[in-house]
């Protein structure tokens, strides 16, 4: 993939960041591998929304930044179509504050033809080790698949994660509270429990997840130092 054009993505994803919030990112970066491709944001918090945070809102602030960032999706599924050709079939998102740092998933409806650093010893360690940390929080996924999108990002897909109690609550109209509230749970246990840095041999940046509920699926991302 030509870089010029990951580039503008990212500047244009920068713009649309500023003219909807007031302010813009420190850095966007963009990575496409196969039929997967991610925006890494930093440095991007507000000063409304670190006011609310300090005042212990952050999931009011979780909720509205949500409602935003959904807006501009649909901006940068047009975009990614007019740029790379590709049409965007599902997005995720999700927000680091205690890192100001963001990702932006996106899975393309066409794999690019790109060149992925795939490390199959790491894949299997990795997904072992999802299948443990997931159990402790919920259940082990039916489905695990990794897809490796370049030294420093790694994306796992889970199928299959939702236990009974947590349907139900999705059905019962909690998918919100749900949301955030697994959010926060299997972060904490992921860092703290999971043997990355050792399957990885790198220290650990950023983790991201998110989820479709109707689809009982999750994108998660690993960032790692470079």
């Amino acid at each position: 993939m030509d870089q010029d054009r990951l580039n503008s993505i990212s500047s244009l994803t920068s713009k649309l960041l500023r003219k909807n919030f007031g302010k813009g990112p420190q850095s966007c970066q963009s990575t496409i591998c196969k039929q997967h491709f991610v925006i890494y944001i930093q440095g991007f918090i507000s000063p409304m929304e670190e006011v609310l945070i300090q005042q212990g809102q952050q999931e009011q602030v979780e909720k509205a930044r949500a409602v935003i960032i959904e807006h501009i999706i649909e901006e940068l599924k047009g975009i990614i179509k007019v740029t790379i050709d590709r049409e965007v079939e599902e997005s995720y998102h999700d927000w680091n504050f205690p890192n100001n740092s963001g990702l932006l998933f996106f899975v393309l409806n066409e794999e690019i033809k790109e060149t992925c650093n795939e490390n199959n010893i790491v894949i299997q360690k990795l997904e072992k080790e999802i299948a443990r940390i997931s159990e402790l929080v919920q259940k082990v996924p039916d489905i695990i698949h990794v897809y490796p999108l370049s030294q420093s990002i790694y994306l796992v897909e889970r199928k299959g994660i939702l236990i009974p109690i947590e349907k139900a609550l999705i059905t019962k109209g909690f998918a919100d509270e749900l949301k955030i509230t697994k959010d926060e749970l299997e972060k904490s246990y992921f860092h703290r429990y999971g043997k990355f840095d050792e399957i990885f041999n790198n220290s650990i940046k950023d983790i991201f997840i998110d989820w479709n509920f109707k689809e009982d699926k999750s994108l998660m991302a690993f960032v790692f130092q470079t």
